[in-house]
């Protein structure tokens, strides 16, 4: 049974048809101007290689876009990679049509090797103009059509998420990549790829302003980016984390567990 609603093929059909027209109307401009050398040959004889040239350049390219948005997650493989590998496919039978109209039938032969490589890479770059200049009327065409099929732009994507508010507390030239958190006294000792400094706050206190840096309080006095752990020592049942810079971070033994099995070692 076919599922396609006569509202969902009409759309369809109406933009293949304005794109093939529109197609057309770039092959006869074409065929008025005469490009490469092609101005001497009769009218007649333009329209029809231009006109030709136009519907199939949109027959092999125009689908790179979509085939690249469909088979990316599956391959897993950026889309943009799979258009340029689409291009390059689809260049081939182009080239090989555009060499044997341009030349007539009489004067076909084999192009020597830097000949056909010079060739197929301007077939190339104009048939990935054209790949990029579909791709966005199709975007602009979905967007006008209908809104609500864009992907909604989230904060995340535009925006850098706001810095934990721990950092603020930090020398700037300790920078901002927070190793550990050790305990001493009633102040707590920040650690950084750059150095470390004491800071006149309690270790929760100090947990509470790490949002957003992935850690863990391994320890009643530390605190452990999980990013920063280079190895594990083990000496019988304790457990001790060696961080980045070589600092050793205690792991408490009801936090061994855990750790083990959120995948820390």
């Amino acid at each position: 049974m076919n599922s396609s609603s006569p509202r969902e093929e009409k759309p369809f059909v109406s933009r293949l048809l304005v794109d093939l027209a529109t197609m057309v109307a770039i092959g006869v401009v074409l065929a008025l101007i005469g490009p490469f050398g092609s101005f001497n040959d009769p009218l007649h004889l333009r329209l029809v290689v231009w006109i030709g040239f136009a519907v199939l350049g949109y027959i092999l390219y125009a689908p790179i876009d979509t085939l690249a948005q469909r088979l990316a997650p599956k391959l897993q493989l950026p889309a943009w990679a799979l258009r340029i590998a689409g291009v390059l496919i689809a260049s081939l039978p182009m080239a090989i049509v555009v060499w044997m109209i341009q030349r007539g039938p009489d004067r076909w032969g084999w192009p020597g090797l830097e000949t056909a490589m010079t060739h197929y890479i301007y077939v190339a770059m104009i048939g990935a103009l054209i790949t990029i200049v579909n791709t966005l009327i199709q975007r602009q065409a979905q967007a006008s059509a209908d809104p609500a099929s864009v992907p909604p732009v989230t904060p995340s994507e535009t925006e850098t998420p706001a810095p934990a508010r721990f950092l603020d507390r930090l020398p700037p030239e300790l920078g901002t990549q927070l190793i550990a958190l050790e305990m001493e006294d009633h102040y707590v000792r920040a650690h950084t790829a750059l150095g470390s400094e004491l800071v006149l706050l309690r270790m929760r206190d100090a947990v509470a302003e790490l949002d957003g840096i992935e850690g863990e309080q391994v320890h009643r006095s530390w605190w452990v980016a999980r990013g920063a752990v280079a190895n594990v020592k083990r000496d019988g049942r304790n457990v001790r984390l060696v961080l980045d810079t070589g600092i050793e971070a205690p792991v408490s033994r009801a936090n061994v567990t855990p750790l083990k099995d959120a995948g820390w070692f």
